[in-house]
């Protein structure tokens, strides 16, 4: 009989900790911190394919590939391939309501963490896609 009254008050010892680990983790870290995190990763084509991507005035790759972006961050998308126009793309964050209320719900701290980390926003596009037109003779 002792034998299952210790099993038992060591499990149950366990189950709190655990409870009071994740109660712990929530308090401590915003709601978007702990699900979305701070970055997202966005796809990049093109129509001819092979077009050089530059991000902000940086050349990040060469269509199509996929690259992790800060998600608080506005950036400008250019695509530039020879024979073609160039095509600029601006894309823009948005902040999601829906993580602020969460953090409001879980108290002060969720709000700091996620206000400071920038983890509310979202990028507005998932995926960008150029269609590049051909340059015109004499250009």
């Amino acid at each position: 009989m002792k034998h299952t009254t210790i099993v038992t008050k060591a499990t149950g010892g366990l189950a709190l900790a655990f409870a009071m680990g994740i109660l712990s983790l929530l308090f401590f870290a915003g709601c978007a911190t702990l699900f979305k995190g701070t970055s997202q990763k966005v796809g990049y084509s093109s129509d001819p394919s092979g077009a050089k991507v530059y991000v902000n005035g940086q050349l990040v790759g060469t269509t199509p590939f996929e690259l992790e972006m800060k998600a608080n961050r506005t950036y400008t998308i250019e695509f530039r391939k020879e024979g073609y126009e160039n095509k600029t793309v601006v894309l823009n964050n948005s902040i999601g309501a829906g993580w602020i209320i969460l953090d409001v719900l879980g108290g002060f701290i969720p709000v700091i963490i996620d206000a400071a980390t920038g983890a509310w926003y979202s990028l507005d596009q998932d995926h960008v896609n150029a269609a590049l037109e051909a340059q015109k003779a004499g250009k």
